[in-house]
């Protein structure tokens, strides 16, 4: 009886370390399969966050590359436009500058008004020639000259506006006098028999309109 009841204790403790190992192993498969099953999903998690953080850098270094090539277009843009703007501009002075030099001519400085024998021409203050280039400011008429004449003390301003600018007309007011010039617009008259200079007659708003060389 002893030989079967340590038979039967020896069966009992194998059922149990069967039983016991079986759940140890059991549980340790469980407790594996989880941490695997976690590192299995922080595995997946990590390559996703890895996917999502690796498209930020090559976009933004994209992102800055491109820009950086379109700053370079453009100022090689802006650059070769503003050659041949530079270039218009630089010539357009020069085009402009030719026909003012050479309609633009000088000027009376002053401007004087003198008799028959006085020279015509561009006057200076060292050279007071007679200006046959006036025009008026106030009629913005050009201004007559008839040499060896005067004008009649009954010339008006109604005579001058009615026949200006017909010179036969106009003689009708003139007497014959030697050595004197008579002007005229269609505002004012005035008869030199000297250089003079227009400054000390105020009341005529004649200025020299440029003398062409």
């Amino acid at each position: 009886m002893a030989e079967d009841d340590e038979d039967d204790l020896d069966e009992l403790l194998d059922e149990i370390e069967k039983k016991f190992c079986r759940n140890v192993s059991v549980s340790c498969l469980a407790r594996g399969d989880t941490n695997e099953a976690g590192k299995y999903e922080k595995d997946k998690e990590r390559p996703i966050k890895q996917s999502a953080a690796k498209p930020e850098k090559p976009m933004s270094s994209i992102t800055e590359d491109i820009d950086a090539l379109l700053e370079e277009l453009l100022e090689e843009d802006c650059s070769d436009s503003l050659k041949p703007k530079t270039q218009e501009f630089s010539k357009g002075p020069q085009v402009e500058k030719k026909p003012s030099s050479q309609s633009g001519g000088r000027k009376c400085c002053p401007v004087f008004v003198g008799g028959s024998s006085v020279t015509n021409g561009v006057g200076t203050a060292t050279s007071k020639r007679s200006c046959d280039q006036l025009r008026c400011t106030s009629c913005d008429f050009r201004v007559l000259m008839f040499d060896d004449s005067e004008w009649d003390s009954s010339c008006d301003y109604l005579f001058l506006r009615n026949n200006m600018p017909d010179q036969q007309k106009l003689r009708a007011k003139l007497k014959r006098r030697r050595g004197l010039r008579s002007y005229a617009c269609q505002c004012s008259w005035f008869s030199a028999s000297e250089a003079t200079d227009l400054r000390d007659k105020p009341q005529l708003r004649w200025v020299c309109a440029k003398h062409l060389d």
